[in-house]
């Protein structure tokens, strides 16, 4: 944790950053959607979009390590041209997710069986992604649930960083923001943990081990 400088993007603005004293970047999940129509977004979702637009500039330009879940996808994704829409989103629990060959190829997919359960709730995804991306992972019921652009930035649909007392945290927190009925929440709550998900925190565990320095 003493290596970690951690940023509330929307608590207030983005600080300057200079990429050289940082090994990598890692972008969490996020209230917003990116999918949404701009005279609906928020003043400071407005603000968050631009500041990670020019991060990104830099970001992608030096093909510094990036890892983004969820909302990653929404940033880099949106940022190097990928379609995000609705049409792929998932209810809030685990989901089978499936390696491509490139997947398995990948240095940050290393240990990971061909099909793990990871945990998900989102209402947009990429829907199609730009030519040069590359897909590591898809599942039943959204194509692109991991990619790759360039050698090093990678963003995930799904959520490496939440086990199962961190998901139920997550649930409780949007209980009222559209991703189930606010009465079905004790549901899903028992259906979170009843799951057995174990394999994600590799991925980041592989991200550390190959930037860190």
């Amino acid at each position: 944790p003493g290596q970690l400088r951690r940023v509330r993007l929307d608590a207030g603005p983005m600080p300057a950053i200079d990429l050289d004293d940082y090994s990598g970047i890692v972008v969490g999940g996020s209230p917003f959607n990116a999918s949404d129509p701009a005279r609906q977004k928020p003043a400071v979702q407005l603000r968050v979009e631009r500041e990670m637009q020019a991060l990104l500039d830099d970001v992608v330009a030096r093909d510094f390590p990036f890892f983004g879940a969820c909302y990653g996808v929404g940033t880099l994704g949106a940022h190097q041209g990928a379609v995000i829409d609705r049409t792929y989103g998932e209810p809030v629990g685990p989901v089978p997710i499936m390696l491509t060959d490139a997947g398995r190829a990948d240095p940050l997919l290393n240990g990971l069986p061909d099909v793990f359960d990871a945990f998900v709730g989102h209402k947009e995804a990429c829907r199609t992604l730009p030519a040069h991306a590359t897909l590591l992972a898809s599942s039943p019921l959204c194509p692109v649930q991991l990619f790759r652009i360039r050698s090093n930035l990678y963003a995930t649909q799904f959520h490496p960083e939440l086990d199962e007392t961190g998901t139920v945290r997550r649930i409780e927190t949007y209980r009222h923001a559209g991703y189930f009925a606010p009465e079905e929440m004790d549901e899903v709550i028992e259906r979170v943990r009843a799951a057995s998900v174990t394999e994600p925190p590799r991925i980041l565990q592989n991200f550390v081990r190959r930037y860190a320095r």
